[in-house]
């Protein structure tokens, strides 16, 4: 079985199937390709991405590559075609039934590791769901179990019924709360952390405004109008500290969480933004400028709550 590997900055593949505006499955494939070239290992999607669109997607590119990547997919959140609204499922029947499904749309025998994407504690002990995961290890089907937006005391929990190889959560220069225990729970069972949005779902760049149409992010109370000053000065901040270490702001942000000891899985549809955010890897901050960074930019300054309301369903369970 191949040996898991989450080393560097991986990419996120959610905007190539929806959510970020219009898509273009010419150009995604042309930047997954880029990405391959330029040596990332870890491609990270979901069954719910374009509800499966984004896993087939995945399976084109993979074709010939398959032992050179990483693949990460998730099942949990039930979502019907271009409907924000979701229903959370860790049900035993239904984690054989969404991995058998994600395998065929990815066209792939062996998943590398299986993230349960939501959990819905209130409906599914954390046990039956953590041994139906691994009954598909001892399969064969999944390298190894993820778990995503967990507490530091579910996520000991379920390693005590079975080994957590990563934890997926929310994680940047503006959104902090893994850092209310999550990461030393990781490192205390062995669970490696992949942070998604580590970019702020791209506003800490400073190029995401104005918004295309069909962009989640125009219904984020973050991106709202009364939270958008606020948060302003958090780009702000983030350019000046960029500028004065000589990058952009992306890489500083993505440099900042390679130095947490974090797996960054920045998403992006186009070449040019993937090349930028691979140049954090040679972006090297020290002890004296994570400190400066750290005051400039304290736990809780975001304004704003994450998600909408509907996207709040199973955060930090």
């Amino acid at each position: 079985m191949k040996k898991l590997s989450l080393s560097g900055i991986g990419l996120g593949c959610m905007g190539m199937s929806e959510f970020y505006g219009a898509t273009d499955e010419a150009q995604s494939l042309a930047t997954l390709e880029a990405a391959y070239e330029a040596g990332v290992t870890l491609y990270d999607t979901a069954d719910s991405y374009g509800a499966g669109h984004n896993e087939e997607l995945l399976g084109r590119f993979l074709q010939g590559k398959r032992e050179h990547v990483t693949l990460a997919t998730k099942f949990g959140l039930v979502r019907k075609a271009g409907n924000y609204e979701r229903r959370i499922d860790n049900s035993p029947a239904y984690i054989r039934e969404a991995c058998e499904a994600s395998l065929r749309r990815l066209n792939i025998e062996h998943i590398d590791l299986y993230y349960m994407h939501r959990l819905n504690l209130a409906e599914t002990p954390l046990e039956e769901s953590m041994e139906a995961l691994a009954r598909l290890v001892r399969e064969g089907k999944i390298g190894a179990v993820g778990l995503c937006e967990v507490s530091p005391a579910t996520l000991r929990r379920a390693a005590a019924v079975h080994p957590v190889a990563a934890v997926q959560s929310e994680y940047s220069l503006w959104t902090r709360d893994p850092e209310d225990g999550v990461l030393q729970a990781c490192r205390e069972v062995g669970a490696a952390f992949c942070a998604y949005s580590p970019l702020g779902r791209g506003f800490l760049t400073g190029k995401v405004l104005p918004l295309e149409e069909g962009d989640f992010r125009k219904f984020s109370p973050r991106f709202a109008e009364d939270n958008m000053a606020a948060n302003q000065r958090i780009v702000d901040i983030v350019r000046e500290l960029a500028a004065a270490k000589g990058c952009t702001p992306a890489q500083l942000a993505l440099a900042w969480l390679l130095a947490q000891d974090v797996v960054p899985i920045p998403g992006t549809k186009r070449i040019p933004y993937l090349l930028e955010n691979l140049g954090a890897l040679q972006v090297r901050l020290s002890g004296a400028e994570l400190a400066r960074i750290g005051a400039a930019l304290p736990p809780g300054m975001a304004a704003g709550e994450r998600y909408p309301q509907e996207g709040m369903k199973g955060l930090n369970s």
